[in-house]
């Protein structure tokens, strides 16, 4: 079995590609960094480590790597694959259908009637539909109707913490012993084969905002009032009580809304945030706080991680007073380094505090969350000069 998986970073490496690998397949990476396409090309293998206490090594065999500029190569990766997976970040996405597009036209042209099954492996609601409405706009309607019986995009959530790290060897990676990769069952085609290691559901929307409104809500909370506290590292930041306990604050929150959407027991959902919780406090991570909150202006859209439960949670009757001071903490993250960041200070300075939320969060001025930004961005303001 051959898997194509765009993307040789961390995460690629580190999680998609050693799940794959332990499943038994072949990888191929699919990657625009010269340097790393060449030594997964030489070595065709990688070490994988755990951060824990043992430390466990895992050597991933079996892989190689090709020149994700090189679209005729990519094409033929595709072509012979019998699956494709991404972790390239859901914006990237766009940029590499070109390649998957051509590679299920060759695969159809040659008459292959071999199902592929495509997966987004991204931090993203839908990101598998989303890849397809870019590779489909590369199609004609005759291989978009062929595509439709042989070729299936299954949308995924995904979750393991692997921060920015740096190594003298370039394809080591440190990874968290968590994982999970939850895949929609009901989206693949009849007869497929599952992927060991993969959890599959008939219905993916519990499972992707719960990992959504917990671990990536949490972590992004974690790094904003880190940042303003001036934590260089998410574990610094949740060893400050003030942090976890706006954390843990801000994840019942998002709790009470999950539990009454879906159905979710209420102790046990209480037990996965504390899980969460001490995930972000491992202290043989040093995942650092600009990583986790870089692209702010992501992070703050209505669909995404914060506006999202907040409006879902407003609707339900309930308050969300601290996701609208996290929303306001991240109004306040300003690394030279992250050009959104950048972009959002450059804002609130042209345009005011007010019309800032509004065209970033899709709140208008008169919204009770809206209002309560505003109040939280105030306070944290006056604070942070006092200091």
């Amino acid at each position: 079995m051959r898997a194509v998986h765009f993307g040789a970073g961390n995460i690629g490496r580190g999680f998609i590609g050693l799940l794959l690998s332990q499943a038994g397949y072949e990888v191929v990476f699919v990657d625009v960094n010269d340097a790393v396409v060449a030594e997964l090309q030489r070595r065709k293998e990688y070490v994988v480590t755990f951060a824990s206490d043992a430390g466990e090594k895992i050597r991933v065999g079996g892989v190689t790597a090709v020149d994700g500029k090189d679209l005729a190569l990519v094409a033929a990766a595709v072509a012979e694959a019998d699956l494709v997976t991404t972790a390239v970040g859901v914006n990237i996405l766009k940029h590499i259908a070109e390649g998957i597009a051509r590679g299920i036209e060759r695969r159809l042209e040659n008459g292959s009637a071999s199902p592929l099954h495509v997966i987004a492996c991204e931090n993203a609601i839908g990101g598998s539909t989303q890849l397809k409405h870019h590779v489909y706009e590369r199609l004609n309607a005759e291989l978009r109707g062929k595509a439709d019986q042989h070729v299936a995009f299954p949308d995924a959530a995904v979750d393991r913490i692997v921060p920015l790290q740096h190594h003298e060897d370039p394809l080591a990676v440190t990874v968290e012993p968590y994982c999970e990769w939850v895949v929609d069952r009901s989206m693949m085609l009849p007869g497929a084969k599952e992927i060991q290691g993969v959890h599959y559901v008939d219905r993916l929307e519990p499972y992707i905002e719960r990992k959504l409104f917990t671990v990536n809500t949490g972590h992004c909370c974690a790094a904003y009032f880190g940042y303003i506290q001036g934590c260089a590292t998410i574990q610094e930041s949740m060893a400050d009580d003030r942090i976890a306990q706006r954390v843990r604050a801000t994840l019942q929150e998002t709790g009470a809304l999950l539990t009454a959407k879906y159905g979710f027991d209420p102790a046990d959902h209480e037990r996965y945030i504390g899980k969460i919780l001490e995930r972000f406090r491992n202290p043989h991570l040093a995942d650092e706080v600009e990583r986790v909150g870089r692209s702010p202006i992501r992070k703050l859209s209505p669909d995404d991680r914060l506006v999202r439960p907040a409006l879902q949670l407003h609707e339900q009757g309930g308050n969300p007073e601290h996701l609208a001071e996290a929303m306001a903490a991240a109004l306040m993250f300003d690394p030279e380094s992250d050009p959104e960041a950048q972009e959002l200070q450059k804002s609130l300075h042209s345009e005011g505090l007010e019309r800032t939320i509004t065209a970033y969060t899709s709140l208008s001025a008169d919204h009770p969350i809206h209002r309560r930004i505003v109040h939280h961005y105030e306070r944290l303001r006056e604070h942070a000069a006092q200091q």
